[in-house]
């Protein structure tokens, strides 16, 4: 199945449907979505991306991240990533959205009205090998001080949606 993103305009209205590497190869704003998955401890859940994935291989993120189908709501969407990805799923709360651009060295742009949501969850992952190498829990203030220390290990977009994320829960 040839993936398909949501383009949008700035007021998160549809305007089209194109295949995902296009619209990244083009930067056009499209729709998609960003889980933070909390646990009792108010740690999040970070994913470090499969060492095969097409770009930011090996880096580490949030929980996970995605874009929505066509007609799919963003806390569906956000659901059915997370079962994809990390294999459990749990109630999610869209949070805020946002629109940010993220160039990658291999050509491609992010180019994201980015829907953030929480969900809480206290137990291991089931994760998927082919989306993820690896998870681990941290404060928000240790990722702050680790992004800080370590850019360079770190998703483009995770440094970008963590900084409003931060803003929102401080």
């Amino acid at each position: 199945m040839i993936e398909q993103v949501i383009l949008v305009n700035e007021n998160d209205e549809q305007i089209g449907l194109m295949e995902k590497i296009e619209a990244h190869e083009k930067a056009l704003l499209h729709r998609a979505f960003s889980v933070f998955v909390v646990n009792d401890k108010n740690e999040i859940m970070l994913q470090q991306r499969a060492l095969d994935k097409y770009h930011s291989p090996g880096l580490w993120t949030n929980t996970c991240c995605s874009h929505q189908r066509e007609g799919e709501s963003n806390i569906d969407a956000g659901k059915r990533r997370l079962m994809e990805e990390m294999g459990f799923v749990t109630d999610l709360e869209e949070l805020f959205h946002f629109i940010y651009i993220a160039p990658f060295d291999n050509g491609l742009t992010e180019h994201e009205l980015d829907h953030v949501m929480i969900g809480h969850y206290n137990d291991a992952p089931q994760i998927n090998p082919e989306e993820a190498a690896a998870y681990k829990w941290m404060t928000a203030q240790a990722i702050k001080e680790d992004i800080a220390q370590q850019p360079e290990i770190y998703t483009e977009w995770f440094k970008i949606i963590f900084e409003k994320y931060y803003s929102h829960i401080s």
